[in-house]
């Protein structure tokens, strides 16, 4: 199955060479952030397929969506992608590490974007990509927060989606580093289910904080409205 593109309206995903599948994390993140300050550079961090930039250079007139990826094969499949699509001159791919990165980029960024790997438990896998991709240790958060900090502009924007369960020390991680979240959206499932997902928007302006829900079915593949109105510009069947 991965081995098939996943078809989006408006361009198409290839993954079989990432460890971590195209999911609705990704596509959560990529369709809620906004876009309203109309940045005219974004980063991804931590890219996998590319499929955030991807949806971001849709929804935006971006003139520079970079993305960074450490992993050679999925930072070789995000290059075929990004070239592949209709926005192939305004995405590029670094193969980088963060730390790297930020140390040779002096550009900043008005919208950073990141689907951290972010599962603490102690325990591993037997596949070694999948583990780097999705275990915290890959990207700790305190890094990301930080290296976020010294690449976002006065005025931009840094958007995560995470845990729910790790919101508050994440939140309290961000504001040592002077960003204050500004919009939450906490996912559920189902109408019965805990809350699974929580999506960020940070800024260095403190605010109040605008906090939203979302439920993702009713019943199995029974989709609520929300969750159709967030994500109908890409999926197929929306």
């Amino acid at each position: 199955m991965s081995r098939k593109p996943f078809v989006f309206k408006q361009f198409s995903v290839n993954q079989d060479r990432c460890a971590m599948k195209i999911g609705t994390d990704g596509v959560l993140l990529g369709a809620w952030v906004s876009v309203e300050n109309n940045p005219f550079a974004i980063l991804d961090i931590g890219a996998g397929t590319g499929i955030i930039g991807l949806m971001l250079a849709q929804r935006s007139n971006a003139e520079v969506i970079d993305a960074i990826e450490i992993d050679d094969d999925a930072y070789e499949q995000c290059v075929d992608n990004f070239e592949t699509s209709p926005w192939g001159d305004r995405l590029f791919c670094y193969h980088a590490g963060l730390d790297e990165f930020v140390d040779e980029i002096d550009d900043k960024y008005e919208l950073i974007v990141s689907n951290p790997p972010f599962y603490s438990e102690n325990y591993k896998t037997d596949n070694q990509k999948r583990d780097i991709a999705r275990f915290q240790d890959a990207l700790p958060f305190n890094h990301l927060i930080d290296s976020a900090s010294k690449l976002l502009t006065e005025q931009g924007k840094f958007a995560v989606i995470i845990p729910f369960k790790e919101e508050a020390k994440f939140i309290e991680l961000a504001s040592k580093r002077k960003l204050y979240p500004n919009k939450i959206l906490r996912v559920k499932g189902s109408p019965n289910s805990e809350i699974k997902r929580s999506l960020l928007e940070c800024s260095f302006c403190e605010s109040e904080i605008k906090i939203e829900n979302l439920i993702i079915e009713t019943d199995r593949h029974q989709y609520t409205e929300d969750y159709i109105n967030l994500t109908k510009n890409f999926y197929l069947k929306m």
